[in-house]
């Protein structure tokens, strides 16, 4: 490898204290070219790696020691607070809404939130990956589904027409408008224009400090 591959190289930090799980994403990462520079079980080690080692990424499980409750979350939170350009994607056993829409309410770029089954699906899993080191959000589909049969949220958004919400809904998974047109067979215009009224529909205005994309995602997974 030369030494300009080698600065191109995305670094990561991975953080589960489940060491089957933990060694089987840094295998994914590494036979990817993905450097991990530090696998660790707990959120301290999580938070004294990442100060350390400055990596692109930061891979982290929401429940680890002493409590196995948020530790995970309170770190993903604490390094994009002190360092907002680095990467975190959270994993989680189930789907927990609210660690989705506490992450993103960060308003800062390069955030995720996935089910751990996601990792078997390698190739989606790396493009998830590489999406959140490059500054993109990906949201787990499934806490996406769960979200659209909430009554609040189908109240806030009865505006949308069905293919408004179908663009939404792909959004929030992270998908660039070319992903979106591909998913659902149209044009990028298309998309584009679904768009547009999405963020008229719920009123969001442009502005220079705040995406309107990032805003239209957050209304979708808001909560009292």
């Amino acid at each position: 490898m030369t030494e300009n591959q080698a600065d191109n190289q995305m670094r990561v930090v991975l953080a589960d204290d489940a060491v089957l799980l933990r060694e089987g994403v840094r295998s994914l990462l590494e036979d990817e070219g993905i450097s991990v520079v530090a696998s660790v079980g707990d959120g301290g080690e999580l938070l004294r790696a990442v100060a350390e080692l400055q990596p692109t990424l930061a891979i982290v499980d929401v429940r680890m020691p002493p409590t196995h409750t948020t530790e995970g979350l309170e770190a993903a939170l604490a390094i994009k607070r002190r360092f907002p350009d680095i990467g975190v994607l959270v994993l989680s056993q189930y789907v927990l809404r609210e660690y989705a829409t506490e992450l993103l309410s960060t308003e800062s770029v390069g955030v995720g939130y996935l089910l751990k089954n996601r990792v078997t699906d390698i190739d989606r899993f790396l493009e998830s990956v590489h999406r959140i080191a490059e500054g993109g959000t990906v949201i787990d589909p499934d806490v996406v589904r769960q979200l659209l049969t909430t009554s609040e949220q189908q109240n806030t958004l009865s505006t949308l027409t069905p293919r408004e919400s179908e663009v939404l809904e792909a959004m929030a998974e992270g998908l660039s408008n070319r992903g979106i047109g591909e998913r659902l067979y149209v044009s990028v215009s298309s998309v584009e224009k679904a768009i547009s009224a999405i963020f008229d529909k719920l009123g969001l205005q442009a502005g220079e400090t705040t995406s309107r994309r990032v805003e239209a995602v957050l209304a979708y997974l808001d909560r009292e």
